[in-house]
């Protein structure tokens, strides 16, 4: 089974969904924003990707500014408080399957977490190619 923690106004996050399905896979789709994380929930991705509250802070297209929790001296307390309160602060997607936890920033990043690789070629939403015919990973 693949989870994906998953904005439908993202491109990457949309990007990541298709490669999922394009791979045989249908995932289990949770749209954090709608339905938000509990403590223990986002604590537990971020330990299982190997993720601090500050590395997993979207800083571009979020809040992260206005609240403050760019300026020195924020603790990780602080920026997990804020992304309880804000799920927008979580970049994503985040990917877990029975391969492990990642946070897929690029896209491709989720092919480690896969079963089988999606048949090539394959394409972003961008027209960036992420297999070839072969395949392939082009990374």
């Amino acid at each position: 089974m693949i989870v994906i923690h998953h904005n439908p106004a993202c491109g990457t996050s949309r990007n990541v969904l298709a490669i999922i399905r394009a791979s045989g896979t249908e995932p289990v789709v949770i749209d954090y924003l709608a339905e938000g994380w509990t403590r223990p929930q986002l604590l537990a991705l971020l330990a299982a990707a190997d993720l601090t509250p500050r590395s997993a802070l979207r800083t571009t297209k979020s809040p992260a500014a206005k609240l403050g929790l760019l300026a020195p001296g924020i603790t990780d307390e602080q920026i997990l408080d804020a992304m309880l309160a804000h799920p927008v602060l979580v970049n994503r997607p985040i990917v877990a399957s029975a391969k492990g936890v990642r946070l897929c920033r690029p896209s491709e990043a989720v092919l480690p977490l896969l079963d089988r690789l999606p048949p090539g070629p394959l394409y972003k939403e961008d027209g960036q190619m992420i297999l070839n015919e072969k395949g392939e990973n082009l990374d």
